[in-house]
């Protein structure tokens, strides 16, 4: 029975520890941006993407959530080192909460295909896709404008760069996905 008990405590140790790293990473990039419009582009979609291909999809989500959680809560953890309520209910605040199904959706699929490189920039696409669909419909209704003038605001700026991230964050997360797994054991 005891060896039970240090069993479960070492995985929660080690659950908690992985999702506070995962949440640090989120927490140190997501503050760098680069400002070309309404929307920065920020590095913060980068760390998402680490996030939720690294170990699984619950320990990604539960890193996003702890990152809105503390920036919510005014640490400067947000784009453009800013925190705070406010910008989770403002404009541009269905990005930041568009984090977690970009999470969820990214997690799913890297869980499922792990073994298949092609899967992750896959998922990283369909997780951008969600992630825009949140923080576009917001972006909508909090600044009134069209469809149109929102998808040329809040996505078409940034394809490339997402491309790019893309890129990185898979060329990083497969080989270290791996390694993770084996030490995990």
């Amino acid at each position: 029975m005891k060896e039970a008990t240090k069993t479960r405590a070492r995985i929660a140790t080690r659950t908690i520890t992985t999702v506070a790293l995962l949440a640090a990473i989120i927490c140190v990039l997501s503050p760098f941006a680069i400002n070309i419009g309404p929307i920065p582009l920020s590095f913060g979609s980068l760390a998402v993407y680490i996030a939720a291909c690294l170990i699984n999809k619950w320990h990604g989500i539960a890193a996003v959530v702890v990152f809105i959680l503390l920036g919510a809560f005014g640490v400067p953890v947000f784009t453009n080192f800013t925190g705070g309520f406010h910008k989770i209910v403002g404009a541009t605040g269905g990005y930041i909460i568009g984090y977690i199904p970009c999470a969820l959706v990214i997690g799913l699929m890297v869980d499922a295909l792990e073994k298949h490189i092609w899967a992750y920039p896959v998922a990283m696409v369909a997780g951008t896709a969600a992630l825009y669909a949140c923080g576009t419909a917001w972006y909508m209704i909090q600044s009134g404008v069209s469809l149109s003038a929102a998808l040329m605001a809040c996505v078409v700026p940034f394809l490339i760069g997402d491309a790019i991230k893309i890129v990185a964050a898979t060329a990083l997360c497969f080989p270290l996905r791996r390694i993770l797994k084996s030490v995990r054991r």
